[in-house]
């Protein structure tokens, strides 16, 4: 979240031109193949450890209120980390072992050269973002965005929801003037002005509005849905068969504490809106009404398409180099997270 999206694409493409892609397909060839096909470990071996990220301390949070049993392996640090560039780097720096994220990083961190694949899957139906725009703008549909200057994260969710929301509206990428931002310079962006829109996150919105809404800013929706938030982990790791097998345990407790935060939405919002974001029950509550139901499908088919769809799309503007994302995901873990929740909440 603290790097610019467009020297990380470069960087990116630079790679490439090394011969880093290269690299990344070495890795997944011999050792890393075998790794990827052979049965994951019954049992976590003793002294196994992962680091995990949890953006914002959630994942604790989550596991601490829905009681679940502790995990059979040591989690050696809990990473507050959270953006997709952020978690790439630090993927490279060995400094973290899984991440969860949206569909994006995986296809940034494949153009960038990193192999790394997706372990679980959650679908999202409903909206997550919306759009927001500058203090005193006249800017009420898409279709206005033309010619206006928008915040655009290359590597993360917003940006492809940008990107979909350009495509639903008919307008093409140079009738608008996307500015290379991440996720966290969004706010000040709007707030000083530097960009006429940003896609904000439904629980960043009620405290933007709350400041701003008196000064003319004001919100966008669209029925433009970012589908997949998802597990990942690099390829190093998931070679290693004892991290392999402390990650199949890890994702069955991951998929109960979304279903336990959605079934309990009131404990919730006081614990992490209203304790830790300061913001009022009543903000909190505009938040959740929102919120997804957790829906972890038993087959990742419709996840491929779409993750197929988004790198076409980021393909058709020049950001990344067409690819077959099949090689994105690890199949021995399809089935986890489906089998550990009650069969509403596999779809």
């Amino acid at each position: 979240m603290h790097r610019r999206v467009f020297l990380t694409s470069l960087l990116g493409a630079s790679a490439a031109a090394a011969g880093l892609t290269g690299c990344a397909k070495g890795d997944a060839s011999a050792a890393a193949k075998g790794a990827a096909t052979r049965p994951l470990a019954d049992k976590v071996p003793a002294g196994t450890s992962l680091k995990i990220a949890s953006y914002q301390d959630v994942q604790q949070l989550q596991f601490r209120l829905a009681k679940l049993p502790k995990l059979p392996f040591t989690v050696s640090s809990w990473v507050n980390i959270g953006a997709g560039p952020d978690v790439i780097n630090a993927f490279r720096a060995k400094s973290l072992d899984l991440a969860n994220n949206a569909g994006i990083p995986p296809i940034q961190a494949h153009y960038q050269g990193f192999d790394a694949k997706i372990v679980a899957i959650n679908v999202t139906r409903k909206p997550n973002y919306l759009f927001a725009t500058k203090p005193g703008s006249d800017i009420r549909t898409v279709r206005e965005f033309k010619g206006r200057r928008l915040a655009f994260s290359q590597g993360q969710a917003q940006g492809v929801v940008l990107l979909r929301a350009l495509k639903q509206a008919g307008l093409k990428y140079d009738e608008v003037k996307l500015v290379p931002l991440t996720s966290n310079q969004f706010l000040t962006a709007l707030q000083s002005g530097q960009v006429d829109v940003a896609p904000l996150a439904n629980s960043q919105a009620p405290a933007y509005l709350k400041q701003y809404q008196g000064k003319g800013a004001h919100t966008i929706k669209t029925d433009v849905v970012d589908l997949l938030n998802l597990l990942w982990a690099p390829q190093s790791v998931l070679n290693d068969p004892a991290k392999a097998a402390a990650i199949a345990a890890y994702i069955p407790a991951w998929a109960k504490g979304q279903v336990w935060q959605y079934e309990h939405p009131d404990t919730w919002n006081e614990e992490f809106y209203v304790k830790t974001q300061n913001l009022t029950t009543e903000q909190a509550k505009s938040i959740t009404e929102l919120a997804n139901k957790p829906l972890f499908p038993p087959s990742w088919d419709e996840a491929i398409k779409w993750e197929q769809e988004t790198a076409d799309l980021l393909a058709e503007g020049g950001f990344v180099k067409k690819f077959d994302v099949s090689s994105l995901f690890d199949h021995r873990f399809e089935s986890l997270a489906a089998e550990a929740v009650p069969a509403k909440y596999r779809r």
